[in-house]
């Protein structure tokens, strides 16, 4: 027990140790249900769904060929077998010069990171990707008029999501188009303007489409 803690606390291991230790205390609050296992996902609607640029740590694990799974998973991985291997390298050269640990460092960090890649493969059809919802998502579908009326610079409405839930929008008629709508009136959302953060409706009767 005593050579395996000198070993855990020794140069390269001692880097990886205590990294490790942090590791599992997150999946022991996993287990209780105090932290997710997308605790360090970013969600991609707050950079990219509105056409901004997307950014984090997610993209460099993607850069790293680790993406397709939550962070944390791939994270821990790379972390543990790091430390093992690390381990495993100090125990077989022994106390020796930085000249010899220094290359089972880098040897610990490369095959750490190519076990983790292969694992990660079968790893992504236990946790699919989710689209992120975007506000374009909207367009194209039915809304409801919930302010007095609509026009080129003022109006609000209530539309439905795919998944049921509602939200209330800014909308606006374009300029020059004549036709009102009104408070309970039913409008088709055709555009979304990412500039005035707005989406552009119009008028919608459902007695002339009979598959709704």
């Amino acid at each position: 027990m005593g050579e395996f803690l000198d070993a855990a606390l020794g140069f390269p291991a001692v880097l990886f140790s205590f990294v490790l230790m942090v590791v599992a205390g997150y999946w022991v609050l996993v287990l209780f249900g105090a932290l997710g296992t997308d605790a360090l996902d970013v969600d991609a609607d707050a950079g990219a769904g509105d056409g901004g640029e997307g950014g984090g740590l997610g993209d460099l694990m993607a850069w790293a060929g680790l993406g397709g799974v939550p962070v944390t998973v791939a994270l821990s991985l790379l972390v543990a077998l790091a430390w093992f291997l690390s381990l495993v390298g100090q125990v077989l050269v022994g106390v020796a010069h930085a000249w010899v640990t220094v290359p089972v460092l880098v040897a610990a960090v490369a095959g750490a990171w190519l076990v983790t890649r292969a694992l990660v493969r079968p790893l992504r059809r236990v946790f699919p990707a989710d689209v992120a919802p975007s506000r374009r998502d909207f367009v194209g579908r039915l809304c409801v008029v919930r302010t007095g009326r609509v026009t080129a610079g003022f109006g609000q409405a209530e539309v439905t999501a795919a998944d049921g839930s509602t939200a209330v929008v800014q909308i606006r008629v374009p300029d020059g188009d004549a036709v009102a709508l009104l408070s309970g009136a039913t409008a088709l959302i055709f555009d979304y303007d990412a500039i005035g953060e707005v989406f552009l409706v119009m008028p919608y009767d459902t007695a002339l489409d009979p598959g709704r």
